[in-house]
């Protein structure tokens, strides 16, 4: 699997970036740990993750560098052209064959690349829900007939209100339905971590129906 790193044929909404790409200018987010999210590795130590790749909101790459590594064709893609650069030049400083676009989620289709699984460390639960139907429709048909979307992010119970940043199993429920084309095989209790803290977290298994 290749992308093309030509900045001219990236894509994405220059406004749904500002913000996320601020937090990259200056200082690392506190999101941005210097590796994956552990149950990341424990899925690619598992077996389960396809050879064929892409990483929705990539930031600086250090998941898609990991899977990288253990011989996976990725794509890491994020709204963030500040957080891109700087994938890059992990890329290339360490040596490690990863493609990296500034890209936008909801549009993952119109990148012309077929993956056997997606991947999202904490992207989806950014999104208001309007943006997540969009994004994971566009993921859905991104993804190859029984291709997986495997998602970290911080966890809301059902009976507490909406916020920011997160989501209930009711939220996935919702979302990942067989009439939309998906299965929801898990939503497991992990970890998001951050510098200085470990959020409660879900990790969720969708496979892709139809």
């Amino acid at each position: 699997m290749s992308a093309t790193t030509d900045p001219g044929l990236d894509y994405v909404n220059p406004a749904a970036a500002y913000g996320f790409d601020a937090s990259y200018r200056d200082a690392s987010p506190n999101w941005d740990i210097g590796r994956p999210q552990r149950a990341f590795v424990a899925l690619a130590e598992a077996g389960r993750i396809g050879r064929r790749v892409i990483e929705v909101g990539c930031g600086t790459g250090e998941l898609s560098l990991f899977l990288a590594r253990r011989g996976h064709e990725v794509v890491g893609v994020d709204v963030a052209p500040t957080a891109i650069r700087q994938a890059r030049e992990k890329a290339r400083w360490r040596r490690v064959r990863a493609h990296f676009l500034v890209w936008d989620a909801l549009r993952l289709d119109a990148l012309g690349v077929t993956a056997d699984t997606v991947v999202d460390s904490a992207m989806l639960h950014c999104l208001g829900p309007a943006e997540r139907r969009l994004a994971t429709e566009a993921i859905r048909r991104t993804l190859r007939p029984d291709g997986w979307y495997f998602l970290v992010c911080d966890a809301r119970g059902d009976d507490v209100a909406p916020t920011w940043a997160s989501l209930s199993r009711a939220d996935l429920r919702d979302l990942f339905t067989p009439e939309r084309g998906w299965e929801l095989a898990f939503v497991a209790d992990t970890v998001f971590e951050r510098r200085g803290t470990r959020n409660p977290a879900f990790l969720v298994g969708a496979r892709r129906t139809r």
